[in-house]
C-alpha cells in the first residue's frame, strides 16, 4: 500500500530526503489561539454583547414588545459578530492546518506543503535562496522550538505581492530541531551557490577566499 504524502511525491527519482518534519502541535496550536486576532475579537464581542444587555434593558424598563425588533437585531448581531466567527473558525481549523503542513529538505531544495480547505505543496530550489535566518517568538522560546525563515525575490509569485518588489518568506515554523535545520539549509546553499559559480571541471580545488572545497557532497 503506497502511503507516502502527496509533499513526498514530488521528490524527484534519486532525490534523497535529509529532513522532514511537522511544527510542534503545541506551540502551533497556541499561535493559532494566541494571534493579535484574540483581543480584537475580545473587544468586538464585549462591545456587542455590552450593546445587546443594553438594548434588552431598555426594553425591559419601557415595556415594549420587540418580538420582531428581537429577531432583527439576532440577524444583525449574527452578522456584525464576523470578526469573532473568522477568529474561531481560524482556531477550529488550527488542528487541519497542522495535519497539512509539512516539510522536507533535500540535498536539491526544500519542499513545504499546508492550507486549511486546500491542499498546496511548494519547492524552492537553494539557488533561488536568498537569505536564511531564525526567528524564535514568546511560544517558541516556550516550548523550546524556533522558525526557519527563508526569502527570495522569486517568492514574490507564490504570495501574490501587490507591490512586485518586496521579497516574500516561506517558514519551517515551529520546529524542534531549528538549529540543525538552520545550519543544513545554511551549508547546502553556500554548497548549491558555489557549484553554480564554478560548475563540472572549471570547479577549483580550494576557493582560496573562504578556504572551502567544492567536492560532491552526495
Amino acid at each position: 500500500m503506497n502511503t507516502r504524502s502527496d509533499l513526498e511525491a514530488m521528490i524527484g527519482q534519486g532525490e534523497q530526503i535529509l529532513w522532514r518534519g511537522k511544527p510542534q502541535k503545541k506551540c502551533f496550536i497556541f499561535e493559532c489561539i494566541f494571534n493579535p486576532m484574540l483581543f480584537f475579537a475580545l473587544l468586538w464581542a464585549a462591545f456587542d454583547i455590552f450593546f445587546i444587555v443594553s438594548a434588552n434593558n431598555s426594553s425591559a424598563k419601557s415595556g415594549f414588545s420587540n418580538s420582531g425588533v428581537g429577531g432583527f437585531m439576532i440577524v444583525f448581531f449574527a452578522f456584525h459578530l464576523m470578526p469573532v466567527w473568522i477568529y474561531l473558525a481560524g482556531v477550529i481549523f488550527s488542528f487541519r492546518k497542522y495535519r497539512n503542513t509539512e516539510y522536507i529538505i533535500t540535498e536539491k531544495g526544500i519542499y513545504l506543503s499546508g492550507g486549511v480547505f486546500t491542499y498546496s505543496c511548494q519547492m524552492k530550489s537553494f539557488a533561488e535562496l536568498s537569505n536564511v535566518n531564525l526567528h524564535r517568538g514568546i511560544f517558541d522560546q516556550m516550548f523550546g522550538v524556533g522558525d526557519v525563515i527563508l526569502t527570495s525575490a522569486n517568492l514574490v509569485q507564490f504570495a501574490g505581492s501587490r507591490s512586485g518588489a518586496m521579497p516574500r518568506s516561506l517558514t519551517l515554523c515551529d520546529i524542534a530541531e531549528y538549529q540543525e535545520v538552520f545550519a543544513m539549509v545554511k551549508q547546502l546553499q553556500q554548497d548549491v551557490y558555489a557549484d553554480t559559480m564554478y560548475p563540472n571541471d572549471m570547479r577549483p580545488p580550494e576557493n582560496h577566499g573562504y578556504q572551502t572545497r567544492y567536492r560532491g557532497r552526495f
